[in-house]
């Protein structure tokens, strides 16, 4: 989950500039193994290599076989979404290999659903919500004990849990600036996606689909408020998109930690750059002006 920061920021910048998105480096651009199409009986026809939700797969019939980064986390968001209802969004069901497996070889599969990245961002905002309606009443998972992935530092360092030593040229020194501004609050934590920002297909239609989860345990609003962050730092969404959204519990609050959030992870990631810095401090300038 390490490159997800920059993944997202190149995705964003490829749905409102209307390039094609790349396929991500590294894992992602192996070759679908033989035993794995075995495993999940995808065996018939050739596998066609294709983009989803911004990332390689590789679509074989009405299922797509794709690379996860994380085996653990892979494994629980299709537990979690093989039988979850969400009002309103379509989710991509997991496919079990022939053994019951949810991931073979680093691998995981799932049912095509249609749709595309597109820049409807309130749409998104509302999907997390919807979300995270449904996933309230499930309990903290277990592999979110101990972590200590990017993900996870950064929120701990930006909800206050966690002092992070960050490079100040690559957001570290505006971190600091605004980590002085937080105040308490007393939103409940609760299973949450951390990174929905294009990861949000839509159909012709407009209705949302959801390919997986990257769980965090804070609370719903601050989720949605990083879509509002990533799309106004990365993805051309105008200022009005904070507002709208202000009738959501201790919002400029869950603003403020969802910049912190991004400049913790950015400070941290090694391919960061001032490309993707400067949208980060535009949108801090933006949020800071509502505390």
């Amino acid at each position: 989950m390490a490159a997800s920061i920059l993944d997202r920021a190149q995705v964003a910048f490829d749905v409102v500039t209307a390039v094609p998105v790349r396929p991500p480096a590294g894992p992602a651009g192996a070759p679908l193994p033989p035993h794995v199409r075995s495993a999940f009986g995808v065996t018939d026809g050739e596998p066609l290599p294709v983009v989803w939700a911004g990332r390689q797969a590789w679509h074989c019939g009405e299922v797509l076989v794709r690379p996860v980064l994380d085996n653990a986390v892979a494994a629980w968001s299709a537990g979690l979404l093989d039988g979850l209802e969400v009002d309103g969004v379509r989710l991509a069901r997991p496919v079990r290999s022939s053994d019951g497996r949810w991931v073979v070889a680093g691998w995981a599969a799932s049912r095509y659903v249609a749709g595309t990245l597109e820049p409807r961002y309130d749409a998104v905002v509302d999907t997390a919500m919807r979300l995270h309606a449904a996933t309230a009443r499930i309990g903290r998972p277990r592999l979110l004990d101990d972590r200590d992935d990017l993900l996870s530092r950064s929120a701990a360092g930006a909800f206050g849990e966690r002092r992070l030593s960050l490079d100040p040229a690559s957001g570290g020194t505006l971190y600091a600036q605004l980590a002085g501004y937080r105040t308490p609050v007393r939103l409940a934590p609760q299973v949450v996606h951390a990174e929905l920002f294009g990861a949000v297909l839509f159909d012709d239609d407009g209705a949302p689909a959801l390919v997986d989860i990257a769980p965090c345990w804070r609370p719903a609003e601050w989720a949605a408020a990083v879509v509002v962050v990533d799309a106004i730092a990365w993805g051309g969404a105008e200022e009005g998109l904070l507002r709208r959204w202000s009738g959501l519990a201790e919002w400029p609050q869950m603003l403020l930690r969802a910049v912190l959030y991004r400049l913790a992870l950015h400070a941290q990631h090694p391919e960061a750059s001032p490309r993707t810095l400067g949208g980060l401090e535009r949108t801090a300038g933006m949020v800071s002006a509502l505390l």
